[in-house]
């Protein structure tokens, strides 16, 4: 099994790319601010901002250097915002004077994510405030060691990076909701009721003073930020409608001639500007409760991680932390215990829970030599490994990675939502402006208080908010569902193309077959223009055949004996099905004098013969149809036998020595399991397939049959696999190219979704969008349906949005009143701007819960 990783990962998704969680984001307006903020810096290539999951992707022009992180990490809370950091102790050793000191702290400054450093040379400790998505405790503790000292973490790092900030916020929500009650429940009474005491102006004043600049200054504070950058966000609206009741009170309070002398009563609102802040504390409350939920996929991932290894050194068997954990390290794994790192089992013999990785629960067997993975779980039996793979470069924490980098994209699906976010906040106030005016001019007498409640409600009911999480938050859920389902997307538009998808073009080697080919039959041809060197009796099931005469001399060579001699340099499966073949008949091999491998043919081999039948060279070619017919050999005979044995989705390979033909051998390559029935439901969900193989074309049509493809292409060389896409495409369908082979990631890149399989190579996995841990072709139907699953929620989530926001703001600002209809009192609509937010994440969320249809045709779009 093989994940992401390599140069190409180094380069495109570590080194110009960096995530950064941001603190303080409370609607679309805000996470457009911070994007057109940051995008204006100088070497910023593109920058996305995930409003659930608090994170900006930002990638750079080129690579990643700390003045850039520091103006991007300026940027953000330069316009009010917060950016996430993690503060770590290590003991420090080796330091004798304050250049010691010096030494150290500069070598951490130059670390990329670090914002702050504090070495103590009494204490012997440094102390690192650091941005955990771009730098780790094991990169700043090897700077160190680097610069020439030792460094050991005093504290264990907490590694799930947003939960402790989420649980922090959600406590200091939960402490201000609380608090907004208390006063705010007496300030609604003494509103409603005339009752001793409360219901006096002074006292409301008194109670709702503290609810407005006190548990609500955190609206007004962002509003001022807002302000002072010249933009306008959710917060701004709150902070405008509140001061309006607040200040009309306080002035009833302190100042009752201004109204009286225009013959208008005095009112107070406190309650309303009171129990709005209460109300949108307890949305945001759910809000927050619910956002911490969309990341359940990532915290169960990270949940596998173990915190210790009993690691073997020097014969002595220790207990450390997974931070000290290096590569050559070999570990001691006992029944029940988790796997610490990935390795390679050295020793023992268990079996291994890898359903975490997978999703299958059947445990697999390992025994020395065998791949185990770190967050698997030992079923039975004790073993050591070697650790290959450690810290980041695991296959968990690059899944991790890929999960985090996927809930941090944006589908194509959110621009419009982030269109109408951009000029939500502004146009909404222009509405609330212009509804003051219109009930203060034209409704005859005393309006003022009329015009300002509605002026109110207009502010209060308006939700970007909604807009803004629409997407993002079935983004976040769909991707952790994939990922617990062994399905790794690696961004949001793929996710949202998937659902597209009319064609699905799948190579057949090790994606409809498990790339295991074997010998089924051998037919020898012996007769008038066929040599006689070679005797069946080597191979119990080998066949003779007579196309020319009758039966020649037998020699004690074989022809799987020679055969096998000449593929034996062979890296193809075809070729190592044949010497498979050989060594289990217990026939030894003779050494290839040359050997040439021709890609998407077959070979050329010279094969030294010693025999009394004959002593010398003997040119060998062994391949497909195309290629000894390239080679000017005539197949007119054995072609027929070549044919027959297409017919029964069987692969021919043709065995000549001498320019003769002397044989051909039936291969056959097992299909996967549940390749048959994958097939079926994609065609059952109107999408078509498509099976590429390098096959000839009768064998192709015989196997396409078998599995029931819509479609084949036969005889395509491994570099034909693109062009073969691109032809797909070039008749209108949106196309997805599912592969395994390093010689398939042309065809994955050019595919609008490349979908790689787990077990196949890296290369092939990098060229990817989707990767499919189980290495079943069962996850294309899986990614599919998810991916009609994912958008089906989206475009509810923004039609509600869009629809609350069409509706309620007209009806805030009064348009049913001319016809008999009530106005919205501002508390009424504060309520129903809460709801609106924490419906579209709880929409989102039922997408944790919902199963996989059956299958069902694809509708339009």
């Amino acid at each position: 099994m093989l994940f992401v990783s390599g140069l190409f990962y180094n380069k495109v998704f570590m080194t110009h790319r960096i995530d950064i969680p941001v603190s303080g984001m409370t609607c679309a307006a805000c996470s457009s601010a911070v994007e057109r903020t940051v995008g204006r810096l100088e070497g910023v290539k593109s920058v996305s901002v995930n409003l659930p999951a608090e994170r900006a992707s930002i990638e750079f022009t080129g690579p990643v250097s700390q003045a850039g992180i520091k103006n991007v990490v300026d940027a953000i809370t330069g316009e009010g915002y917060g950016v996430v950091t993690t503060r770590a102790d290590l003991a420090v050793t080796g330091m004798t004077c304050a250049a010691c000191v010096g030494t150290i702290e500069r070598a951490l400054a130059e670390l990329n994510g670090v914002i702050k450093v504090s070495v103590n040379i009494a204490s012997e400790k440094a102390s690192v405030e650091y941005i955990p998505t771009v730098t780790s405790i094991n990169a700043i503790r090897d700077a160190i060691r680097k610069s020439g000292y030792g460094a050991e973490h005093t504290a264990e790092e907490f590694i799930d990076r947003e939960r402790e900030r989420r649980e922090r916020e959600y406590k200091t929500l939960k402490n201000r909701l609380a608090a907004s009650l208390i006063l705010s429940a007496p300030i609604m009474l003494g509103s409603m009721f005339s009752l001793p005491l409360i219901s006096d102006r002074f006292v409301l004043f008194l109670l709702a003073t503290p609810v407005q600049f006190i548990i609500g200054w955190n609206f007004h504070k962002a509003a001022i930020a807002a302000l002072r950058h010249r933009s306008a966000n959710m917060n701004t609206l709150i902070s405008v409608g509140t001061m309006s009741a607040y200040l009309y009170s306080l002035a009833a309070v302190f100042a009752p001639e201004l109204f009286s002398s225009s013959g208008v009563a005095p009112q107070v609102y406190f309650d309303t500007s009171a129990t709005i802040i209460t109300l949108i504390l307890f949305g945001r409350l759910l809000e927050a409760k619910a956002k911490g939920k969309t990341s359940d996929a990532i915290r169960k991932l990270m949940g596998f991680q173990s915190k210790t290894a009993a690691v073997l050194r020097d014969g002595v068997e220790k207990e450390l932390p997974i931070e000290e954990v290096t590569i050559g390290d070999v570990i001691i794994v006992r029944p029940g215990e988790k796997i610490p790192v990935d390795g390679k089992v050295t020793e023992g013999f268990s079996s291994i829970d890898e359903s975490m990785l997978t999703g299958e629960s059947l445990p697999v067997e390992k025994t020395q030599g065998d791949a185990v993975f770190g967050g698997t779980v030992n079923s039975a039996g004790s073993f050591m490994f070697m650790a290959e793979k450690v810290g980041k470069d695991t296959a968990l924490s690059r899944i991790i990675k890929l999960v985090e980098q996927a809930q941090g994209s944006k589908a194509p699906i959110q621009r419009l939502a982030d269109k109408v976010a951009s000029i939500f906040v502004p146009t909404v106030i222009s509405i609330a402006a212009l509804t003051f005016c219109l009930w203060f001019f034209l409704v005859p007498g005393p309006s003022f208080a009329l015009a300002l409640m509605n002026f109110i409600a207009v502010l209060i009911i308006a939700c970007p908010c909604a807009l803004g999480l629409a997407t993002p938050t079935a983004i976040m859920v769909g991707t952790g569902k994939g990922a617990e389902k062994g399905i790794l997307i690696r961004d949001a538009a793929a996710l949202e193309l998937c659902h597209r998808i009319e064609t699905v073009l799948i190579d057949k080697t090790g994606t409809i077959t498990t790339g295991k080919p074997d010998v089924v039959d051998i037919i020898e041809f012996h007769g008038e223009g066929h040599c006689s060197l070679f005797s069946p009796r080597h191979d119990e099931n080998a066949v003779e055949e007579d196309p020319a005469g009758p039966p020649a001399k037998k020699s004690s060579f074989s022809m799987l004996q020679i055969a096998a001699s000449a593929e034996k340099r062979s890296e193809h499966p075809i070729g190592q099905a044949i010497v498979k073949r050989a060594l289990e008949n217990g026939i030894e091999l003779m050494e290839p004098a040359e050997f040439t491998a021709v890609p998407g043919g077959g070979v050329k081999a010279k094969i030294m013969l010693q025999a009394k039948e004959y002593t010398g060279p003997l040119d060998i070619l062994i391949g497909n149809r195309t290629f000894i017919e390239k080679e000017g050999i005539d197949l007119s005979v054995s072609g027929i036998m070549a044919d027959k044995i297409s017919s029964e989705a069987k692969t021919p390979v043709f065995f000549v020595v001498d320019r003769s033909v002397e044989g051909v051998f039936a291969i056959a390559d097992t299909l996967k399991e549940g390749s048959v029935e994958t097939i079926k439901e994609l065609n059952a969900m109107g999408i078509e397939t498509v099976m590429l193989t390098g096959d000839h074309e009768n064998t192709a049509a015989a196997i396409a049959k078998a599995v029931g493809t819509s479609r084949f292409i036969a005889d395509v060389l491994p570099d034909q696999k693109a062009e073969a896409v691109r032809k797909i495409k070039a008749e209108g369908k949106i196309t997805a190219m599912v592969g395994d082979g390093i010689n398939d990631a042309p065809a994955l890149a050019e595919a609008d979704v490349g979908i790689a399989m787990g077990t196949g190579t890296d290369i092939a996995i990098e060229a990817s969008d989707i990767t499919l841990i189980r290495g079943s072709l069962k996850g294309v139907v899986d990614a599919v349906k998810l991916s009609r699953l994912t958008i089906r929620t989206i475009k509810q989530n923004l039609f509600w949005a869009f629809f609350y926001n069409v509706i309620g703001i007209p009806v805030a600002a009064g348009i049913l009143y001319p016809f008999g209809g009530p106005l919205l009192n501002p508390m009424i609509a504060s309520a129903a701007m809460a709801f609106s937010s924490v419906s579209v994440v709880g929409n989102s969320l039922r997408l944790r819960n919902k199963k996989f249809e059956p299958a069902e045709r694809r509708r339009s779009n």
